[in-house]
Order: C-alpha cells, then structure tokens, then sequence
C-alpha cells in the first residue's frame, strides 16, 4: 500500500540541463587537452612550443568557456523557461 502512495522521484535537474553540463565538460577537457604536452625529453634544451598560441591562448579560452556552460547549465531552469 506504501508503494502505491509513493510519489515518483525526481531528478533535481532535467534532461536538457545535463546535456549542457555534459557539453560544458567536454569543452574543459579539450582545453586541458590543448594545454598540455611541449615538453622536451631533454632537460638541458629549452622548448618554445611551450609558448604558443594553443596553449597560451586558445586553451585556457576553452577552460573559460567550458566553466561558464557548465554554470549555465547548473543556473537554467528549464521548468521557468515554459
């Protein structure tokens, strides 16, 4: 009798909200990605591939970006949008 007056339980966010987020996340990964590697094998001889454009630039861009439709994705409240 209990379990037919149990009410459904619900996701604290909706399914649009979690493919933001999903998307949010994927966007930080790449900009990790980007950033990383220019290293050298040797220690003795310096790499300017350490200072381009993808990793001074474009890849904390990405990170920026990716932390901002993550907090989108958290703030949207698709039940007030209808």
């Amino acid at each position: 009798m209990k379990d037919n007056e149990q009410e459904k339980q619900e996701f604290l966010f909706e399914k649009v909200n979690y493919k933001i987020l999903l998307i949010g996340i994927a966007v930080i990964t790449i900009g990790f990605v980007l950033m990383s590697g220019g290293g050298s094998d040797d220690p003795k001889v310096f790499n300017e591939a350490v200072f381009n454009f993808q990793r001074i630039r474009l890849a904390p861009t990405l990170v920026l970006i990716g932390f901002g439709i993550t907090i989108y994705s958290i703030v949207k409240n698709p039940k007030k949008d209808n």
